[in-house]
């Protein structure tokens, strides 16, 4: 499965988050340690939020560990919020509108996860989109599918309240008739402000999530890349990092009332080991 990392913080460059740990997302799209896949060099990519509302983005279907202009970004890119990627592609093409992560508008989205016979269920999600949003849809991932569909339940005014909507109608999905197919969502968003995550599974264990908080500084990550303090999202929760707030964990059943009456739940912490 894929690897990624979301920062949200002072204004910094990438590097001391992306290329230069020792098991930096680097190394991960080498050899991960936490993952199904091997090793994640079907592309990657790169998404920050600067002078403009919209994000901007850098997506490349090379391995990341062989395109030599990533070193050069992460060491002079600099961003108060951003993302980056490598992907384990799950049946879909190695083509640049495939490789996280997305944006439509202010938003910013990427995936570690699956929707279970996508080709089967491709229409159906895609029909979720509005027809709004669906000039916006680029490629041919779930994944992409998935963050229009958000985007068209209310993601701009109820970032929660839309991913469980949408989330809602996917388990329909993947539990009709007498089908159990998995479905996977470990995946993040932002709006160049907030940092949401998510770690979800149907009929599957959830992909791996953690989280380091420092002051105003947030790092969630797929796969720890360091062996420092992190805190694991425990399967079936959401992560709330509003700007100027500390962050709360949230089972997501209850988030999209978080607002009002959802308590936040301790985060087990680790240590993290390689």
């Amino acid at each position: 499965m894929c690897r990624w990392i979301a920062y949200r913080g002072e204004t910094t460059s990438f590097e001391p988050y992306v290329t230069e740990p020792e098991h930096s997302l680097v190394a991960q799209s080498i050899r991960s340690l936490q993952s199904t896949a091997g090793s994640n060099g079907d592309g990657f990519g790169l998404g920050w939020y600067g002078e403009h509302p919209e994000p901007g983005l850098y997506r490349e279907t090379r391995p990341a560990w062989s395109d030599e202009n990533l070193r050069y970004l992460c060491r002079h890119l600099r961003s108060h919020l951003f993302f980056a990627h490598v992907r384990a592609a799950t049946g879909t093409a190695v083509t640049r509108q495939n490789c996280h992560p997305f944006a439509c508008g202010q938003w910013m989205f990427m995936h570690n996860g699956f929707v279970g016979s996508w080709n089967r269920l491709r229409r159906k999600v895609e029909a979720l989109i509005p027809d709004a949003y669906y000039p916006s849809r680029l490629g041919t991932t779930d994944s992409e599918a998935v963050f229009l569909a958000m985007m068209g339940a209310g993601l701009d005014s109820d970032p929660l309240g839309a991913t469980q909507r949408v989330l809602h109608a996917l388990v329909g999905l993947v539990n009709e008739g007498q089908l159990r197919e998995r479905l996977r969502f470990t995946s993040a968003i932002a709006n160049g402000r907030d940092l949401y995550a998510f770690r979800v599974a149907v009929n599957d264990a959830a992909n791996t999530l953690y989280f380091r908080e420092a002051g105003d500084e947030v790092v969630v990550v797929s796969e720890p890349f360091d062996k420092e303090d992190w805190a694991e999202v425990p399967p079936n929760h959401a992560l709330i990092a509003r700007a100027s707030e500390s962050v709360k964990i949230v089972p997501f059943p209850l988030a999209i009332s978080a607002e009002c009456d959802a308590e936040p739940v301790p985060a087990r912490r680790i240590i993290a080991r390689r």
